[in-house]
């Protein structure tokens, strides 16, 4: 099996890339065959993530919070109806935090579907009498390495230029003071 990152090739039961480290494991298992895609996510405690556990959350939450509010505004919480605040607001904050995590999965799993089937989800329809949005790059007629533009002035420009120079162009001898 090849590395991934860096190409190099390590064996195929191999957990890290023997040159940059990489962990393999998610390429060795499948190649073998046995890597599961989860389609569930967990929470902290390991269970899985649902709609279900999420409304749950939410409804217990503000449950607590309604009860510790009747506690407080009854007096029959003498002095201990915010300690009830506490569960309450784990509750909401963890419910949000499930119900944020369920919508991104949602629209990942959108977005992988309609790259599965070869569409993006923000691409705009092509109008057939509109140019490609993407050209071909046209290379110029004439090159600018080829006229001399960029060519640098020789070093002996300076000092030969004060030269006498005869009838077929060549340098004769230094200029008479």
């Amino acid at each position: 099996m090849f590395c991934p990152k860096c190409g190099t090739e390590n064996p195929d039961t191999g957990k890290f890339c023997r040159s940059c480290g990489v962990d393999l494991g998610n390429v060795s298992k499948a190649l073998s065959g046995k890597l599961t895609k989860s389609g569930a996510f967990c929470d902290s405690k390991g269970k899985p993530v649902s709609w279900e556990s999420t409304v749950t959350t939410m409804f217990m939450g503000v449950a607590f919070l309604v009860v510790s509010i009747i506690l407080g505004v009854t007096g029959m919480g003498r002095g201990w109806w915010f300690w009830m605040l506490i569960p309450a607001f784990g509750m909401l904050g963890s419910g949000f935090a499930k119900y944020i995590q369920l919508k991104k999965a949602e629209q990942n799993a959108a977005v992988g579907f309609a790259q599965a089937n070869g569409r993006s989800m923000n691409a705009a329809p092509q109008n057939p009498s509109l140019p490609p949005p993407q050209t071909n790059f046209v290379t110029p007629a004439e090159s600018r390495y080829e006229t001399g533009d960029l060519v640098p002035s020789s070093v002996t420009d300076a000092t030969t230029k004060h030269l006498e120079v005869n009838p077929e162009g060549e340098t004769m001898t230094l200029p008479k003071r």
